[in-house]
């Protein structure tokens, strides 16, 4: 089943604005980062006085890596220093431990970026599929498309230009900061609603993470849960999908290929009667 819904009272149609998350929803280009942050922080506990053995440091870094998963990367890096303080170790700024996670990042999808600008890898094999073709369906109908990302802001600038995605967003994107006070999803979304003196349900909310479901949903915006499978796309990642809908999602999609099923759904008064 494409579209699996989740909370059918929940009216649709009307929509003006859509706050769309980017790694996992949009973009691939970071597909596998887990697989760099979890060992790099095993490594750090592993380090400390009071270290468990291994296979359970591993369980704890997983278990808080996937719970922060959407939030800024600064938040992983701040309970991995409570972690490594509970074991007796003296943690580094937690920046710190944010810039050496994005370099050892880089190193892995540094090919993957430099593919997309010479023009050696196309922007469909790096992106969940029908991304394009949903913004440009969400263009038809009048909305007008925001990014907003966990990811630090001139990442998200530089690799959704790489994918093509700068005519659909302008200068409405937008990502972490070292001054992590000063962004988050939930302002970005309450400066659309206010700017604009939209009704909740004006808004649409689409991402992979419980974070923007959970502000969407909260600031009364209808949300749509991409339970992307980022390793093999166009299978539903059930870990995404349990957690998308506890989130509070309104329906669960594994991605954007069956356009006319979404766009149907989503605007059902352009239907031809």
């Amino acid at each position: 089943m494409f579209l699996e819904v989740v909370n059918p009272d929940r009216p649709t149609g009307g929509f003006k604005f859509a706050v769309f998350d980017f790694d996992g929803t949009l973009s691939l280009i970071r597909e596998g980062w887990l697989n760099v942050m979890i060992p790099y922080f095993v490594d750090e506990l592993a380090q400390t006085p009071k270290c468990e053995e291994l296979g359970e440091v591993e369980r704890v870094v997983r278990d808080f890596v996937e719970h922060l998963t959407g939030k800024q990367t600064i938040y992983q890096c701040f309970q991995l220093q409570e972690e490594i303080k509970r074991r007796g170790g003296a943690p580094k700024e937690a920046l710190d431990y944010k810039y050496e996670y994005l370099r050892r990042l880089d190193i892995r999808i540094k090919d993957r970026v430099e593919g997309l600008s010479a023009g050696t890898i196309q922007h469909s094999n790096l992106m969940v599929p029908g991304s394009v073709e949903l913004l440009q369906m969400l263009e038809r109908h009048g909305v007008t498309s925001f990014l907003a990302s966990g990811t630090d802001h001139p990442y998200v600038v530089a690799e959704a230009n790489a994918l093509g995605l700068k005519p659909y967003f302008g200068d409405r994107m937008y990502g972490a900061l070292d001054d992590y006070k000063s962004f988050s999803k939930q302002m970005i979304i309450n400066k659309i609603i206010e700017d604009n003196g939209l009704q909740g349900s004006e808004l649409l909310v689409i991402g992979d993470g419980y974070v923007e479901i959970e502000n969407g949903k909260g600031s009364g915006g209808y949300a749509i849960g991409v339970a992307s499978f980022e390793a093999d796309p166009g299978r539903v990642d059930e870990w995404k999908r349990e957690r998308l809908i506890r989130a509070g999602a309104d329906i669960i999609i594994p991605d954007y290929a069956e356009m006319d099923v979404l766009e149907n759904w989503l605007f059902p008064s352009s239907l031809p009667s």
